[in-house]
């Protein structure tokens, strides 16, 4: 449910479940975790989703098991912030719910046109994981944060794109090509360069 491809310094990793429209069970989660953790060497690490749904979160009978309040998700969004390469989230579809974490965790963000997004944590009755508030203000600002936190918005791609929450649209049929691009100059760059220019790139704590 979670295929790995690597190819040079570029890896991809791809959620593998379109028939539960790529929610995402403990076991994907640790899996995630996992190769986030051991992607120290990938030069560029892509996210993406197989059919045409990123991620609609967590698995329903897994949420109501615990998974919702697992802090795997934080441990996943967590490991994917600290790669010292280029993150890139390629959203194949629509983003929902805990899915968010690993998608603001990355450096970018692009997504189709088709794309919807949303996080109705509030409504479920959970908080969020830790650092996905911030992260989202950081992207969004403060103010439409609690807009897709507490008043449950629902954005399509191109309020998501004027919000700031994705970088670029991009029409499914060129996401590889668009993906290529993107991830040339860092693959093609000194290692401890590109490493030094995304540090430089930070917020200041």
């Amino acid at each position: 449910m979670i295929e790995l491809a690597r190819d040079g310094g570029l890896w991809t990793l791809t959620l593998n479940r379109p028939d539960k429209a790529n929610s995402l069970t403990p076991q994907m989660l640790e899996d995630i975790a996992r190769i986030a953790e051991e992607a120290r060497d990938a030069r560029v690490l892509v996210l993406t989703g197989a059919g045409k749904v990123f991620s609609a979160g967590a698995d329903l009978e897994a949420a109501k098991a615990g998974l919702a309040t697992s802090d795997v998700w934080e441990r996943v969004s967590g490991a994917i912030a600290r790669l010292p390469g280029l993150t890139i989230a390629a959203l194949n579809g629509t983003l929902a719910g805990g899915a968010f974490g690993m998608a603001l965790a990355c450096d970018l963000r692009i997504a189709v046109p088709e794309a919807r997004f949303f996080y109705p944590v509030m409504k479920l009755g959970y908080l969020p994981q830790p650092s996905d508030p911030a992260r989202l203000a950081a992207l969004v600002g403060p103010a439409r944060a609690r807009l897709i936190l507490m008043a449950g918005a629902r954005l399509t791609a191109e309020e998501a794109l004027a919000f700031g929450l994705v970088d670029r649209l991009v029409p499914r049929d060129a996401l590889s090509e668009t993906l290529q691009t993107l991830a040339a100059d860092t693959l093609a760059a000194d290692r401890e360069i590109a490493h030094g220019i995304k540090a430089l790139c930070q917020s200041p704590a």
